[in-house]
This record gives C-alpha cells, sequence and structure tokens, in this order.
C-alpha cells in the first residue's frame, strides 16, 4: 500500500514525516503519468504543482479554508489530496471523475473555474464575504499557466489591493507558459523576479557575516535593513505588485516542498492579502513531458509512457485550417493571425512559422484579442482571429461594439465548436451562434466538410466591411459531402421522391442529415437535405424551399435557444410561411462530460433518433390531412 493510498482528506498529509512526503510527490507523479496516459487530459501543468499543491493542503484547512483554482486543469494533485485518487481511472469518462473542480464530486471543489483569470475575482469575493461575517477563514487562489495574462486577473488585484480585512493569499505558479512560453510585457516582468531568486538567502547570509564582526556589525545590519527595500528591488525587483499595495512573499521554488510551506505559513500570518510567487516548470518529473517542446505535455492525447509519442490521432477540422491559413497568407499578404495563447491548439503555429511578423500572440486576453483586431482592420488589415468556440463568449461586447459597430473586416475562426465532450460544461461550444445571431452585419459560416471549410475561410476574408465567423468542430472532419445542385448560396446535398421533408442542417450536422434522408427515402418519404454554408444571414432561397415543402426539420450542433433554427422559424413566421416546423439542437443546459457521440445520441441528435421523429411528423400530418378531407365532406353534405 502506498503513501497515496492512505490519504482521505488534507488533514492526513500532517502527520507524514519528509520522506513519506517526498515519496507521496513521486506517487501522484506516477498516477498522473498513468492516468491522462490513457485517456489524455491536461498533464503538464499538473506535474508542475505537486509540491505547491502538497504545500498548501498542509498549511490551510480546506475546505473550511477555501482553495480556489485558476484555469482548473491543473487541479489533479488538489483532487488526490482530497479523496478522489481512486478515481482518477475515470477520468474525464462518463460518470467519472472530472477534468476541473467539481462541486458535484467534492466539498474542496467551491468553483468549477476552468475559463482562464477568474479565481482572482472569486477569491476577492469569497474573502470579502468573510470579513464582512466574521468568520476566520482564508482564501488561497493559485494563478498562473498564463492566467495572469488576462485583464480580468488585473482588475480583481486592483481590487485585492485595498481590501486590507480579506485573509486572502493568491499563489502565483509562475511556470512562464499557459500552452506556450507566455507572451507580453507580463512576462518580461515575472521573468525579472525569476532573475535573483534567492534574495532571502543572500539577506540571510550578509546578517551573519555582519553579526559576526565584533562592535560594528549589528549597527551595520540594522542599517542595511534599513534599505531592506532597495536591496530586495536590486535581487528581486518585486514591485510590480508591491506598487499595488499588496504584501509580496518570493520568488519561492514551488517543486521545494519545505520553502512552499515556510512562505505560505509566512502569508498566512499577515492577515491581509498577499502574493506568494512560486516558480515552477511544467512537466516537472517526467522527461518526455519537460522536453516536450511545443507545450510540455500541456494537453496531451493518450500517450506511451516509455517513449512519450502520443497515439496518431488522424487529420483533424483544425489542420485544415492551418494549412489554409498558409495559403491565405501566400494569396494576400494583408492577412494577419490572431490567437489568445493558443498557437498550437488553433493551429496557426504554421502560419507563424512561415509569417512571423504577422502573427500576434495576445495571451489569454480575448477581449483584447477582438478590439485590436478591429484596430487592425481599421489600419488596413485583415486579421483573423483563432480561438476556440467557448471562449469568444468573453469577448461578446467587443465583437458587437468594437468590430461589427464600425463595421470592421475581422475574421473569428472558432474551433471546438458544438459538442466537444471530455472537457465538460464550460468547453462545449454551443453558445456562439446563438450570442451572435444578435450582432448586426455579421456573417456566419459552419462548413459541413473539410473542402467547404477552405471555400468558406476564403470567402470570409474578403469580406472587408463587416465581421465574419467560421465555425468548426472537434476532431477529425467527415467525408466530402457533394452538391447535388443549388438553391441560392445554399447547397442541396439530398433531393429524393417527392417535397415532403426539407432538413436545413448546418454545418457538423450535414452528415447526420444525410443519413437522416436515407431513412426516410426507405420509407417513402420525400426529403430535401440543404445545408445553408452561410446561417447568418437566412438565404431566401431557404425560405422558399421551406414554402414549397410540407414540413421543415432545422438539425444545428448548437444552442436551440436563440440559434439556427430559432432565426429560420422566426423568418418564417415574417415571411408568411405556414409550413409546420421541427427544430432541433442542443438544450440549454451543461453538459457534462462525456465522449461527444454520447452526448449527441442523449440529447436525440442521432440518425435514428431524428429520422423516427420526422416519420412520427409526417404520420401526424397525414392523419390530419385524412380528418381535414372527412370534415370537407360531412360539411358539403
Amino acid at each position: 500500500m502506498g503513501v497515496l493510498d492512505s490519504i482521505a482528506g488534507p488533514r492526513d498529509l500532517r502527520g507524514l514525516s519528509d520522506d513519506q512526503l517526498t515519496t507521496l510527490a513521486a506517487e501522484i507523479r506516477d498516477q498522473l503519468v498513468q492516468a491522462v496516459s490513457r485517456v489524455g487530459g491536461h498533464l503538464g501543468p499538473n506535474l508542475g504543482v505537486v509540491e505547491l499543491t502538497l504545500a498548501i493542503h498542509r498549511v490551510f484547512d480546506s475546505p473550511r479554508d477555501r482553495v480556489v483554482f485558476d484555469t482548473g486543469h491543473q487541479a489533479y494533485v488538489h483532487k488526490m489530496l482530497t479523496g478522489r485518487a481512486a478515481d482518477f481511472v475515470g477520468l474525464r469518462k462518463e460518470g467519472g471523475l472530472s477534468g476541473y473542480p467539481s462541486q458535484s464530486e467534492s466539498p474542496h471543489d467551491i468553483v468549477e473555474n476552468s475559463h482562464a483569470s477568474t479565481a482572482l475575482s472569486y477569491a476577492d469575493g469569497i474573502a470579502k464575504a468573510y470579513a464582512i461575517r466574521g468568520e476566520d477563514r482564508h482564501t488561497v487562489a493559485v494563478i498562473g499557466d498564463g492566467a495572469l495574462t488576462g485583464g480580468m486577473a488585473w482588475e480583481a488585484l486592483n481590487n485585492i489591493a485595498v481590501a486590507r480585512d480579506s485573509k486572502l493569499v493568491v499563489v502565483v505558479n509562475d511556470n512562464g507558459r499557459s500552452y506556450t512560453p507566455t507572451i507580453g510585457g507580463l512576462a518580461t516582468a515575472l521573468t525579472s523576479l525569476r532573475t535573483n531568486p534567492r534574495y532571502e538567502q543572500v539577506l540571510d547570509l550578509v546578517k551573519k557575516r555582519l553579526n559576526a564582526v565584533p562592535g560594528v556589525g549589528p549597527a551595520a545590519y540594522d542599517a542595511l535593513h534599513a534599505m531592506k527595500k532597495g536591496l530586495k528591488d536590486a535581487l528581486a525587483p518585486q514591485g510590480l505588485f508591491e506598487d499595488l499595495g499588496l504584501k509580496y512573499i518570493g520568488p519561492v521554488d514551488g517543486h521545494d516542498r519545505d520553502a512552499m510551506e515556510h512562505a505560505l505559513a509566512h502569508a498566512k500570518k499577515f492577515g491581509g492579502p498577499v502574493i506568494v510567487h512560486a516558480i515552477t516548470r511544467k512537466g516537472f518529473g517526467y522527461d518526455a513531458a519537460e522536453q516536450h517542446e511545443a507545450d510540455q505535455f500541456h494537453s496531451p492525447q493518450p500517450f506511451d509512457i516509455e517513449t512519450g509519442e502520443e497515439k496518431v490521432r488522424g487529420r483533424i477540422w483544425t489542420d485544415v485550417f492551418a494549412d489554409e491559413m498558409v495559403h491565405l497568407g501566400a494569396r494576400r499578404k494583408d492577412v494577419v493571425a490572431i490567437t489568445a495563447a493558443m498557437m498550437h491548439p488553433v493551429g496557426l503555429d504554421q502560419f507563424q512559422a512561415r509569417y512571423p511578423e504577422r502573427t500576434f500572440d495576445v495571451g489569454i486576453a480575448e477581449q483584447h484579442a477582438a478590439t485590436s483586431a478591429a484596430g487592425l482592420a481599421i489600419g488596413g488589415l485583415h486579421p483573423v482571429v483563432a480561438i476556440y468556440a467557448t471562449f469568444l463568449n468573453r469577448a461578446f461586447d467587443q465583437v458587437l461594439m468594437d468590430v461589427a459597430l464600425h463595421q470592421c473586416g475581422v475574421t473569428f475562426v472558432l474551433d471546438r465548436a458544438g459538442v466537444t465532450g471530455d472537457d465538460g460544461a464550460s468547453h462545449n461550444g454551443m453558445w456562439d451562434m446563438s450570442i451572435l445571431q444578435v450582432v448586426p452585419g455579421l456573417r456566419l459560416a459552419a462548413p459541413r466538410d473539410a473542402t467547404r471549410l477552405r471555400e468558406l475561410l476564403n470567402e470570409a476574408v474578403d469580406v472587408d466591411d463587416a465581421p465574419t465567423v467560421v465555425r468548426f468542430s472537434k476532431g477529425p472532419p467527415p467525408a466530402d459531402i457533394p452538391t447535388h445542385a443549388k438553391a441560392g448560396g445554399a447547397d442541396v446535398l439530398v433531393r429524393s421522391g417527392a417535397k415532403d421533408v426539407l432538413v436545413v442542417a448546418v454545418g457538423s450536422m450535414c452528415d447526420v442529415a444525410v443519413e437522416v434522408a436515407e431513412r426516410l427515402d426507405a420509407q417513402g418519404i420525400g426529403v430535401t437535405v440543404v445545408d445553408p454554408r452561410w446561417v447568418k444571414p437566412v438565404d431566401p432561397a431557404i425560405v422558399e424551399l421551406a414554402r414549397e415543402h410540407r414540413l421543415v426539420v432545422s438539425v444545428e450542433d448548437s444552442g436551440r435557444i436563440g440559434g439556427c433554427g430559432a432565426v429560420l422559424l422566426q423568418t418564417l413566421n415574417d415571411a408568411g410561411v405556414t409550413t409546420p416546423f421541427r427544430l432541433h439542437g442542443i438544450p440549454q443546459e451543461f453538459l457534462h462530460h462525456a465522449k461527444r457521440a454520447a452526448i449527441l445520441e442523449r440529447i436525440g441528435l442521432t440518425p435514428q433518433a431524428l429520422a423516427r421523429g420526422i416519420v412520427e411528423d409526417i404520420t401526424a400530418l397525414d392523419t390530419v390531412t385524412d380528418d381535414e378531407s372527412v370534415v370537407d365532406v360531412d360539411h358539403h353534405l
């Protein structure tokens, strides 16, 4: 039985010897590597916070003291130390352990925080609440892995600095990276704090030497100590935080558990807001991660533990976008690329390698990315902003007021749109097509396959008087689905039999709709399947097709409320089209982590479920028609 097996909660850590704690750290790293090698997940960030997390749970009393993790993917070790180590066999599997903090899993998880740069705001509020209520409880916010590049974190620090009664300890996990090396002026400032991380040791050495000098030694040390801030600024310029009025401790070696405990205990005694600056290395303790040049195994696919080689994933949507961006860069000298600390995950690394002067990584700062893109457009360029669909939520105001209001030609490319699965509620990109519908002038494209992604991306960057959006799913694209005919700007994918059912399929739902058509055709039901390609604005040709059919069915990998189907229905009503309508999409709920296929089956977005519903609707329409015929006959009699 290992040491980790004996840990049911943080209090079990306090009776362990140094040797046992060293063994525990090794066991945690072994289990991290084993678990993530099977299912993928966030390995590098967690390998880097083992000793730091041990120190937090030995100094503070969770869950009475609250621990909030920014970029919640660095909370795997926290989960192990709070009684969930045995559950890692089900990491990121349906019904199993979430890859992020989860209130339903443990009272030690207070914030299900998996969007970056928010923990300090949560912690500020929690600490203030305890102060007002007179409760003697501490709040610990762990921020890092690039999250300090987000503007919201600095808004929080601005307020934390004046909350003198807040028992708040901010642990800056400074590994110099988000996915890749942290970008910007803040990174430079933190690097300067790393430059001489032995300030405290130097000061202790000076004290010992001076005090050993008879007569003048103690007086000389007192004079030197009076100039402590000046010496500290010279050896480790921590003014970045102290100028905000925050007590600063560090830099501390984040892999030295004893040093981390000493620093945290000192911070705990202070009684007000304190910054503890910990220097860590992403991927620490596993050679394959430490030597992984791209991102220190930030979030690898399943991999071989011995070699560190990830299992072959095949070609995904992101790869298609990455290749086409390079081609665009050659064709259009005015095309520039922007991302928010996700150069490799969104596929802009190839464009960056070819056109470094035309590539901008703004850090975890989606709001700045959008408005900076507006500025680039005003300056005569065409920016392509590539981020995950779920992260566009954070920049809605900028898309609306800074880009669209000024009619700026900016293209937003949304990766991981729709149901993404394993990362759970915060990462399913199911909101974008609803929130973007309200933006005047914006044009939204949803490609159904790789060929359409290339086509629509090129069409999008040719629009210079309005924002455009191209969104696509996670994983491999389906085989190309050929166009049977055109209807306005839309592609007709299937036209079979009578004009019974019109299926309007959006993006990744097109291959599902084609299979639905095959099932309907087998039952003698005529069907037309159309891919709008551009889902905003609604193509007038689709309105006329709807008028000609007996039933209209919309299918989208997005939220039902305010999405493409809802807007199509409103458009049909405005045009006086009375054809019965059925809307299929994602229910407005937070979807728990599971494989994409399992989620789609649960919410009814499978060929079998959709075809069954359509058959029932057509049967009901036939019944109503037959009844009306009888009524008409009776009336005439």
